[in-house]
């Protein structure tokens, strides 16, 4: 693959500037699947950083100041604007070079990323402030406001990347905060067309502000970026693992966070189900973008009566679905992990749950550089590291079950709380079970691979954190009490 001329170069983007790195340093983005660099990215430094931050600390004060109409209008713009075919072919072809994404789920990112800037838009009215009456005070009255932040940092990941990066931009955008967003080091081009896409729509210099790292320099850099006093609040969607990195700097100096982190999500299928559109929702939930999904379904519990037929339907569609390089194999329907390291510790996970006496129904426990074709496993027991731990690859694994007690116990038995479906043709049962399941979306007769745009994804706590992209999460709630005359201790 030749390096395009259009995208070899991504620069920073601060204060309204396209910019080298103070040093000049850069790095090369590679693709997944054939491994040749695509592109090179400016690699910021400490004094970057530094640029950003203080970039958005002023835009800050005219931006919470700016009217809610013109927050509302320039996410409405960034739509229209996104809706052209300029647009299109531009997302199309980062997300094929940076991360060899097939032309559907390319397709998806940018109609999805659409409504999803049009549909938090519609959301700002919750800004208005309430004024009631003081039930501590007779007389006096409190005003209830939410007040921006000030500068936000986001860190969005690559496997969705216009989706993810707007998510983590727009509510604090229109709640009246700036933003320095940090880019994946595996997709830079592709997440800055969303700081070219803004900019065109009319948002101000240093209102967002993005940065790209090399993967060397990240700790050190994401660690000085949220130490900073101006950064208020940060937002991370990714692993669990550096979830709990930025959790913990985080705590040192006492600033919230929302974060969305793995998943792990069950599929109950009761007995009465409809079984071919269960199979056809899971194995969709459980491979597409090859299970490089944080709401993949990848326990799949199955009621006994149903078991034996379920499985043989799964195992059967998932035979039929090939991994590869869908640019150059139109037969070809999953692509590549996203590096060679991630694909061997898929497989060494694959290995560990057959030495502690889990059957492989589907696949053969290879890899082709950095692609696995899909993987179905049963006798995966609770404990182990396939159960326990997100894989991030083409894989499900079927449990049978006997009593719908036994099917909530199984599917609670996980750290993650993201995302789980109920597949039965008894919607009564399927709203009483729902709520027994410790998952922020239970989706009935719907894939694991579904949230509502403006809500969100909700986890739970544990290894699928905490909080939500909502005008609650990116505002302060102050209140102005107004006292009438009245009698004090002490004085009066």
């Amino acid at each position: 693959m030749h390096m395009s001329e259009t995208l070899s170069f991504t620069p920073l983007f601060i204060n309204g500037q396209k910019v080298s790195s103070s040093d000049d340093n850069t790095f090369d983005v590679v693709n997944p699947y054939s491994r040749a660099v695509v592109g090179r990215a400016a690699s910021a430094t400490s004094a970057d950083c530094l640029a950003a931050i203080d970039a958005a600390h002023a835009a800050f004060k005219m931006w919470e100041h700016s009217p809610l109409q013109q927050r509302k209008d320039v996410l409405i713009k960034a739509a229209d604007i996104l809706s052209t075919d300029r647009y299109k072919q531009l997302i199309l072809q980062s997300m094929k070079e940076e991360t060899a994404t097939p032309i559907d789920f390319c397709m998806y990112n940018w109609s999805s990323s659409q409504a999803s800037l049009r549909d938090t838009s519609k959301h700002g009215d919750l800004l208005g402030d309430e004024k009631t009456a003081s039930d501590r005070i007779p007389g006096a009255e409190v005003l209830v406001q939410r007040r921006a932040m000030g500068v936000i940092f986001g860190i969005a990941p690559w496997n969705a990347p216009i989706t993810l990066t707007l998510r983590a931009i727009a509510v604090p955008i229109l709640c009246g905060n700036t933003v320095v967003l940090k880019s994946s080091e595996l997709s830079p081009r592709s997440q800055f067309i969303v700081a070219e896409l803004l900019q065109e729509a009319g948002l101000p210099a240093g209102v967002l502000n993005l940065i790209s790292v090399s993967r060397e320099d990240s700790p050190t850099l994401t660690a000085e970026i949220i130490a900073h006093p101006s950064v208020r609040k940060i937002n991370f969607t990714g692993s669990d693992r550096v979830g709990r990195i930025i959790a913990s700097e985080a705590a040192k100096y006492l600033k919230p966070c929302v974060f969305e982190l793995g998943g792990k999500a069950p599929a109950i299928v009761l007995n009465d189900a409809d079984i071919d559109a269960a199979v056809k929702g899971i194995v969709s939930g459980a491979l597409l973008y090859s299970g490089q999904v944080c709401m993949s379904t990848s326990r799949v519990l199955v009621q006994r009566g149903v078991s034996d037929t379920l499985t043989e339907k799964i195992c059967e569609l998932c035979k039929s679905l090939k991994a590869g390089n869908p640019y150059t194999d139109p037969t070809a329907k999953l692509t590549a992990l996203f590096s060679q390291s991630s694909a061997e510790n898929v497989l060494g996970m694959f290995r560990e749950a057959i030495g502690e006496g889990a059957k492989v129904l589907v696949g053969d426990v290879t890899r082709d550089g950095s692609v696995i074709q899909p993987h179905v496993f049963t006798g995966v027991k609770p404990g182990t590291g396939l159960w326990e731990r997100e894989v991030f690859g083409p894989e499900l694994s079927i449990t049978t079950f006997d009593t719908i007690d036994e099917a909530v116990e199984l599917a609670n038995m996980s750290d993650y709380t993201l995302s789980s479906s109920l597949w039965t043709s008894d919607l009564g049962a399927a709203e009483k079970l729902a709520p027994r399941i410790r998952a922020g979306y239970a989706n009935v007769n719907g894939s694991t691979i579904h949230s509502e745009s403006f809500l969100g994804l909700i986890g739970l706590g544990g290894s699928s954190g905490y909080g939500r992209f909502s005008i609650e999460d990116f505002t302060d709630r102050r209140l102005v009490v107004f006292h009438p005359s009245r009698q004090y201790p002490l004085t009066s």
